[in-house]
């Protein structure tokens, strides 16, 4: 197989009608309507698959509702579904040249990447929440009540799935975030409806279709593709919903935090960032310098916790700067099935022209593009861009822009860096790049942000949750955090 040619099997895939999957049927819109998906390292049409609407998502959501009320899942035992579980990452590890050649012809990201870390990081994460499937549990407490005195109490709280779990996710790691949400809905025993990203759906649908060879019962995972803000919007005002789940923009998630709270629907939002590089006086430069570029330019910058805003010492700022733009100017550009690529396309046309009105707002207002700065195409191509001599209020310092765009500004002590790192609406994560662990110490407790990463930069493992302060989102992804957002306490007190 050439650098650029597809498996058989992937071809095969793009070729078939996508349908959505209601039960264990694969079914078109209820409408008939469909929408297009494009490549975004060409803009060609890729395939089409179903516009859903309200109707489909009441099909899906009564499905789910049905099969967590009363089936062969609801009373499965805890082993039972960690064996499921188990065989679905089998099975996942099999076809994952498949599931990666998909997120790369419908996102535009590596193939090569999306293999060893996006389907990797997938299999790693059900297999990790496999485990959890049969330790959760609850607690015991000896209950003192002064008004019966004489009476003997035996009181308990057991943990117990929240029910029907509503996903909603972005289209930048399309096949990581549903896993995310996925696996700790099937560890404590929920059933799921998603809705992909209007323009990533494919590997969900694929997804689907392993979850059911894998011998889930029907009505446990149900896919509706569709738009946001019909779908969606449906999705997330349904009664029968009992939980929402979304990765996406802050302002989507405000309007679902909303949705949600009309029926008192739990929710958990993994929002936007604006996350800050800091690099001290006395760290590697040519380590930092390569780690700060990992950090914005890795997935295009298409990362909710990309390492967008750099601050480095002033006494290294300019060598730094010109590192980074070295590394810059150096990328390949292409086609995410050629394995020498160093970055693909943006995933939509959209998403180009939102990144380059940022780079131009930049110039408009007096500050220096260090590299990049220009498209490349055809197809949904930025450069990747280094900007300098921006003001901390400047948009481009506060606002999340979501592609290779990088805002620098130098830094003259602790405190102040500190000042500027937390000068922000969100608080997803941050990095520090330093050799002395005793300052680094110090500077983390004051840093407002779910993760800090110490001379690395978004490095995720199963067993940490993941989640932001401030307008970066409400609970968290991972880790035993997740068990606990997709369950339900439940106190008894029993008279003996």
């Amino acid at each position: 197989m050439s650098d650029l040619s597809l498996h058989p099997a992937t071809q095969a895939f793009l070729q078939r009608a996508h349908k959505m999957l209601i039960g264990d049927q694969w079914c078109d819109a209820q409408s008939g309507q469909t929408m297009a998906l494009h490549n975004p390292a060409t803009g060609d049409v890729l395939t089409q698959v179903p516009a859903g609407d309200a109707q489909d998502v009441e099909r899906a959501v009564r499905m789910a509702r049905a099969t967590f009320d009363d089936s062969e899942w609801s009373r499965m035992r805890p082993r039972e579904r960690q064996n499921l579980m188990l065989k679905l990452a089998d099975l996942m590890e099999r076809d994952g040249q498949l599931l990666a050649e998909i997120e790369c012809m419908n996102n535009g990201k590596s193939a090569h990447i999306a293999r060893i870390m996006d389907v990797q990081l997938c299999i790693d994460y059900i297999r990790y929440m496999a485990g959890w499937a049969t330790k959760i549990h609850g607690l015991t407490v000896s209950p003192s009540l002064p008004l019966m005195p004489d009476a003997q109490f035996h009181g308990y709280v057991s943990r117990e799935a929240v029910g029907v779990v509503g996903a909603i996710v972005a289209w930048n790691f399309p096949l990581l975030l549903a896993c995310w949400k996925l696996a700790p809905a099937l560890a404590t025993g929920c059933t799921m409806v998603i809705k992909p990203a209007d323009e990533t759906p494919l590997s969900a649908m694929k997804l689907g279709e392993l979850m059911l060879e894998a011998g889930f019962p029907a009505g446990v995972f149900n896919v509706v593709t569709g738009s946001g803000a019909v779908a969606g919007a449906a999705l997330s005002a349904h009664p029968l919903v009992d939980k929402l789940t979304f990765t996406g923009s802050t302002e989507i998630g405000k309007l679902i935090g909303k949705a949600a709270m009309d029926n008192m629907t739990r929710v958990t939002l993994e929002l936007g960032g604006k996350s800050p590089t800091i690099v001290l006086e006395d760290a590697n430069l040519e380590t930092a310098a390569a780690g700060a570029a990992n950090a914005i330019f890795f997935n295009h910058g298409q990362v909710c916790c990309a390492g967008s805003r750099l601050y480095v010492h002033r006494k290294h700022f300019d060598r730094v700067i010109a590192d980074i733009s070295g590394i810059a100017n150096s990328m390949k550009l292409g086609s995410g099935l050629d394995a020498s690529v160093d970055m693909g396309p943006l995933v939509s046309a959209k998403q180009q022209a939102r990144v380059f009105r940022y780079i131009e707002m930049g110039q408009e207002m007096g500050a220096t593009i260090a590299c990049g700065g220009e498209q490349f195409g055809p197809g949904y191509f930025v450069q990747p861009t280094v900007i300098t001599d921006v003001d901390q209020a400047c948009p481009l310092v506060q606002e999340e822009i979501f592609g290779p765009v990088l805002v620098a500004q130098p830094f003259d002590d602790i405190d102040e860096v500190i000042r500027m790192a937390n000068d922000s609406p969100f608080g997803l994560g941050a990095s520090i790049w330093s050799n002395d662990l005793g300052k680094v110490h110090r500077m983390i407790p004051r840093i407002k942000s779910g993760s800090v990463w110490v001379n690395c930069h978004s490095a995720l493992d199963p067993s940490l949750p993941f989640g932001g302060y401030k307008m970066s989102g409400v609970g968290r992804e991972m880790g035993q955090d997740a068990i606990e957002h997709y369950t339900e306490l439940k106190s008894v007190l029993i008279n003996l």
